[in-house]
């Protein structure tokens, strides 16, 4: 039924300059982190310097009512598929609920079925294992660090965000540089490969900037003094950024391609920082259901098209409606299948083009729990106005600022909306338990490295700053002394990894307290890494802590199969289960000599080897 009110209000168009005998358009999108509507300076800044983004916005077309969801993973798994965000299984950044379902179709897949080479650089954010990850979802050439941001969990062990190693279609290699400058380098490397050959490219570029940890380059630090540490870091990345962008532009140029490249800047939620300094007037920041959490800004620039002349469109629209926009302006094809939630928004990007006026409803949230609740931190959006919550109402292009609350004056668009989102809800509900599992004994991964940022359960260390921290263990010794006997275990709060196992056989568990590119014993410590420029201290800085490990044990839905004994020179502990095909709740865990369990931060899993 929601489906079919949104086709109605739009249906799906396609430009007809991509078609025929027409060269397909290369596609670049360049999505910031955590960045806001109000951290630039042509939407009002007073402080930030991105000439480049506002020179680009000068010349282009500007969605002044673009939304998506209030935080990371969710925002790209709906700009990814056209699909609302609690449909795809990501409604959250960590707990194993930022793992896009292995039965969703990306942008990437779509266009590389559509004659494109893909490239992705920088952030995923939506799965670090077979089937999640950005090469198995239709991307060719795939550079990027790992979870959600340089120095989490998942991510290569003491990555800062200088000089650090990244994975490049799998393998770990090493990079000079600040992160961000190193996957626009990245990024144009394979535009001019494609150039060069004459193929069109989509080239997805998602920096981890400016999220913290808030690290810059010194020299854009010195940008901003007078400002305090962290405003001068974040704006600092943001500057950064625009420099990028401005390269990068220059770049499609000297390649002969900028003419027939849509260009998209954009963000993935409200600003996380820089609230303090401007935030265009609006209420909320990242994570919130105001729009200040959701509303950010969209920039298309396509010569070719004609759209490079200053154009601003403020019909609403969200991420969910990238999708059928791009592959649309491609010339592309979907699976007859294949339904989106979003529709084209081509003739909202078009300057030659009046959009047909529509009383569309759109839906964001903000759950960032295990499992979805009715109304959590949710915004049903109109043209005209906003309900929070199901209960709040504002008028929104008379109240930008969210501050008056009129629902007790319109009881009857309040219940129209509340309508909507009941129907909205209730197709999405039954999704909600389709777990996204991480595979075992697939032939594309024989080996897994699980990490404990996809958890289930508690909330687990998603960072390294919090593996070093020994998060989930609390010694009697420790300064939680007079907590610990209130606090549950890691292993009591009932942490696990889902997998399921692809073929039957024995397989090989290899639990470990530290990574292997540590190196180090399971129950040593870790000296504190080396620090770099910014306002925040990076992950590695904290010093490892030892847990006195003693032995080691393998929970398969909820019943532990096998212990061992933990050596004090025992980098990891290896033990071999036999499983059959199915879905199982995995739990390694350590025991240490006070008797209290913390789960594996790190888990190798290899086989089957058959009997």
């Amino acid at each position: 039924m929601f489906r079919l009110t949104v086709c109605f209000i739009l249906s799906l168009q396609f430009l007809s300059f991509a078609c025929g005998d027409e060269p397909k358009p290369n596609i670049v999108i360049v999505i910031a982190d955590d960045q806001g509507y109000g951290d630039l300076g042509h939407t009002g800044n007073p402080i930030i310097k991105t000439p480049n983004i506002d020179t680009l916005a000068a010349e282009s077309t500007s969605l002044t009512d673009y939304h998506v969801a209030p935080t990371c993973s969710p925002t790209r798994a709906a700009l990814m598929t056209g699909h609302w965000t609690d449909r795809t299984g990501v409604w959250h950044t960590i707990n194993g609920r930022s793992m896009l379902r292995e039965n969703e179709i990306t942008l990437g897949q779509l266009l590389k079925d559509n004659g494109y080479s893909t490239g992705m650089f920088g952030k995923w954010h939506l799965g670090d294992n077979y089937p999640y990850r950005p090469e198995d979802r239709g991307f060719d050439e795939v550079y990027r660090h790992g979870g959600g941001g340089v120095g989490q969990t998942p991510d290569v062990w003491d990555n800062a965000y200088f000089d650090g190693s990244y994975f490049h279609n799998g393998a770990i290699v090493p990079a000079e540089g600040f992160c961000t400058d190193v996957f626009f380098k990245q990024a144009k490397m394979f535009m001019k490969e494609q150039a060069d050959a004459g193929k069109p490219f989509f080239a997805y570029i998602s920096t981890n900037a400016p999220h913290g940890p808030l690290h810059c380059p010194q020299k854009y630090l010195d940008m901003y003094t007078g400002q305090s540490q962290k405003i001068a870091a974040f704006y600092g990345m943001i500057t950064n950024i625009d420099d990028n962008v401005g390269a990068t532009r220059q770049y499609l140029k000297d390649l002969g391609v900028f003419d027939n490249t849509l260009f998209i800047f954009t963000t993935d939620n409200g600003t996380a920082t820089g609230s303090e300094i401007f935030n265009a007037g609006m209420r909320g920041k990242k994570g919130s259901e105001y729009d200040g959490g959701h509303r950010v800004p969209f920039i298309a620039h396509w010569p070719a098209a004609g759209w490079n002349t200053k154009h601003q469109c403020d019909r609403l629209c969200h991420a969910v409606d990238v999708v059928p926009t791009v592959v649309g302006l491609a010339g592309g094809k979907k699976p007859q299948s294949l339904r989106w939630d979003g529709v084209s928004i081509e003739t909202f990007l078009d300057p030659s083009e009046e959009p047909a006026a529509a009383d569309r409803m759109l839906v964001t949230d903000s759950q960032r729990i295990r499992d979805p609740i009715k109304w959590r931190k949710t915004a049903v959006m109109s043209q005209q106005w906003r309900l929070v919550n199901g209960e709040q109402l504002f008028e929104i292009k008379k109240d930008p600022g969210q501050t008056k609350d009129v629902a007790a004056a319109h009881p009857q668009q309040v219940k129209k909306m509340k309508v909507f989102y009941d129907s909205w809800w209730d197709e999405l509900e039954p999704t909600f338990l389709q777990t996204t599992e991480i595979y075992l004994g697939a032939r594309e991964a024989p080996r897994v490295t699980l990490t404990c940022h996809d958890w289930i359960g508690g909330y687990p260390p998603w960072n390294q700053q919090m593996v070093r921290a020994a998060m989930g263990y609390r010694p009697k010794s420790s300064r939680r002394k007079k907590q610990e006997e209130n606090e549950p275990s890691q292993a009591d709060m009932g942490n696990f990894w889902a997998v399921k196992v692809m073929e039957p056989g024995t397989y090989t568990f290899e639990l470990r307290r530290w990574p292997t590119e540590a190196n180090k014993p399971v129950a040593s410590s870790l000296p504190a890494g080396a620090a770099v420029p910014g306002a925040s201290k990076a992950f590695r800085e904290t010093p490892g802590e030892a847990i006195p490990v003693v032995s080691a044990g393998l929970r398969i839905n909820g019943d532990v199969k096998v212990t061992a004994l933990v050596t004090n020179d025992s980098a990891g502990v290896q033990m071999s289960l036999a499983l059959q095909p199915g879905s199982y709740e995995l739990a390694p865990f350590f025991q240490a000599e006070d008797g209290k369990q913390v789960g594996a931060y790190y888990c190798i899993v290899t086989g089957p080897t058959q009997p």
